[in-house]
């Protein structure tokens, strides 16, 4: 990988794509695991949906510790040539790749239960708690650091939206082309050598998206190196008087929570409910062009509007669609594409303006403390979203479980009819409750977050 170079250019297409290839690495793992992982261990290695979900709640426990730790770690790191947050981008590339692997060891679906949860657990562990952990919080700090612009940061986030949706297009669209074939009863199971070899491929594409990253990317405001003693009691202090921060893990908890469990029961919904994988993959290309037409304007409705006023009727949309898809219970999976389609219009919203929201609360601390502390706001929002897909994924196996999900039960008509009840049901409530919390718990409109950017515009030419 290259150096930066001693001369600088100014903000342009060259940092937005490199940061888009960041997040097209970040979610080559991240949405493979959203969106198969439980469906690999269910349908291939046999474990229970209940194991599963717990396992993944459990880990968000250790979460709470090492996304903060990392945090603080990239909070204290040196302003080197290459900057302070692309050398973590250039060291944990290839750990991040390695784990995702190790993951889908469809090799081990022969031994033993006791054997099986364990491989599980340590390498679910090894993947989220430490190797992703390490790369997704410099790269969600890297963005404070190549603009202060607040609208330059927004076309990164959207353009780091734009990176996730192209890697959620090879999971939602070419994916399910690849890992299913016809069992002996002619339903589409899910083949554990197949799911092997994508990983792999998800795995080389994530490491080559984080080479273009680090190379493609330059870091201009150059942030100071944290060098007071941790502090856990005046963090949390800090933390319970900034109602900025409080808000959004909430926003993104919830998020999390129901955006994810609405992909991992695609899983579920179009090969045992519709019996048509190819629907699968066909909705995932809707998704990825409404996605995308998104991106074009969101910027634009972001400075007319404000992020927070926009993400909430997203919410509100998203919810009431779902809504009306319970009510109608369709056979009929185009009917059912329709009605994802006006979802994901609503959903495109906050992911495509998300994370230029976290560099709002970084500033809004900033001109109310005088102290930044990007890394660790990243950690703490690194871990309420990594804790919302955990939540969700144990939800959802734990509820597959209650409804008597099995190898041997998968094509029951009973068990498939509940499988769209809680494809539709988790996320509906999930939406609406997220759009409340962006209301009421979350206060940067469109006013505080411009004269925030005026405030800290004339601190900083002083």
């Amino acid at each position: 990988m290259g150096k930066q170079g001693a001369q600088q250019t100014g903000f342009g297409m060259r940092d937005k794509i490199g940061y888009l290839f960041g997040d097209f690495g970040n979610d080559f793992t991240f949405v493979l695991s959203s969106a198969f992982l439980l469906k690999f261990y269910t349908d291939v290695m046999g474990v229970s949906g209940y194991i599963v979900g717990i396992m993944m709640m459990i880990a968000r426990l250790l979460d709470a510790v090492t996304d903060i730790t990392m945090g603080q770690l990239v909070d204290r790191s040196p302003v080197r040539r290459d900057g302070k947050f692309r050398p973590w981008i250039r060291r944990m590339s290839g750990p991040v790749a390695f784990s995702s692997l190790l993951m889908y060891a469809s090799w081990f679906q022969n031994m033993g239960m006791a054997f099986k949860v364990v491989w599980m657990f340590v390498t679910y562990l090894l993947w989220c708690s430490i190797c992703y952990t390490g790369i997704v919080i410099p790269y969600g700090s890297l963005a404070s650091a190549i603009t202060s612009d607040p609208v330059e940061r927004t076309q990164l986030s959207n353009f780091r939206s734009v990176g996730g949706t192209l890697a959620m297009t090879v999971s939602s669209v070419v994916l399910p082309l690849a890992v299913y074939y016809t069992d002996e009863a002619g339903h589409r199971a899910l083949s554990g050598a197949k799911m092997t070899t994508a990983a792999l491929f998800c795995s080389v594409g994530a490491l080559i998206c984080y080479i273009l990253c680090y190379s493609l990317t330059t870091e201009r405001v150059k942030l100071g190196q944290t060098t007071e003693k941790f502090d856990a009691g005046k963090l949390l202090r800090s933390l319970a008087h900034n109602r900025c921060l409080p808000g959004i893990v909430l926003v993104v908890l919830i998020r999390e929570v129901a955006n994810t469990g609405l992909q991992a029961m695609a899983s579920y919904i179009y090969p045992n409910y519709f019996a048509n994988t190819v629907a699968q993959s066909q909705s995932g290309v809707v998704g990825t062009v409404i996605t995308l037409i998104m991106a074009a304007f969101i910027v634009k409705l972001a400075v007319r509007f404000g992020k927070k006023e926009i993400t909430a009727a997203g919410c509100f949309l998203a919810s009431g669609i779902l809504a009306v898809a319970y009510f109608v219970h369709t056979e009929n999976v185009y009917v059912w594409i329709f009605f994802y389609a006006v979802a994901t219009v609503g959903l495109a919203v906050f992911g495509l303006i998300g994370w230029a929201m976290v560099s709002d609360i970084i500033d809004d601390t900033e001109v109310r403390t005088g102290e930044r502390g990007d890394g660790t706001i990243y950690g703490i929002y690194s871990f309420a979203r990594k804790a919302g897909q955990a939540c969700s994924s144990g939800v959802t196996g734990i509820l597959l479980s209650l409804i008597g999900y099995t190898p041997d039960t998968a094509f029951d008509a009973a068990v498939t009819d509940r499988i769209y009840d809680i494809t539709c049901l988790a996320p509906m409530i999930g939406f609406f409750a997220m759009a409340l919390a962006v209301i009421f718990l979350y206060p940067l409109d469109k006013k505080t977050v411009l004269g925030n950017a005026v405030k800290l515009e004339a601190e900083r030419g002083k």
